[in-house]
């Protein structure tokens, strides 16, 4: 199947940054943009610490890339797309030829 990639996002990766007092903070580090064809799936309303948080799954398709290669996503990586950020939960390879990616990823708001 051909997907129509029609929305530019960010792939970012976490990086640890020395916070001056001995520890670290979680940082992003950028990849590069990759489009994407992004597909809601479910969505659900969770307890925040602060204010309910609307969850919603998501499978965005991307073209695939080597394993190993920077521009191949993994779990634990992020697409951004302006304000809005989709965690990276799992990812798969699509169709047999390995031409694109599935991604599963969440996107979580305040409610």
């Amino acid at each position: 199947m051909a997907y129509r990639l029609n929305r530019q996002l960010l792939l970012e990766t976490p990086a640890r940054v020395a916070d001056g007092a001995g520890g670290f903070t979680q940082s992003w580090m950028p990849l590069g943009h990759l489009w994407a064809h992004v597909v809601a799936r479910s969505g659900r309303e969770a307890a925040g610490t602060a204010a309910p948080l609307s969850r919603v799954s998501y499978k965005i398709f991307v073209r695939a890339a080597p394993v190993g290669s920077q521009a191949r996503p993994k779990p634990d990586q992020r697409f951004v797309e302006g304000t809005r950020v989709f965690r990276i939960l799992a990812v798969a390879e699509d169709d047999a030829d390995g031409r694109y990616l599935a991604c599963t990823a969440q996107e979580e708001t305040v409610a």
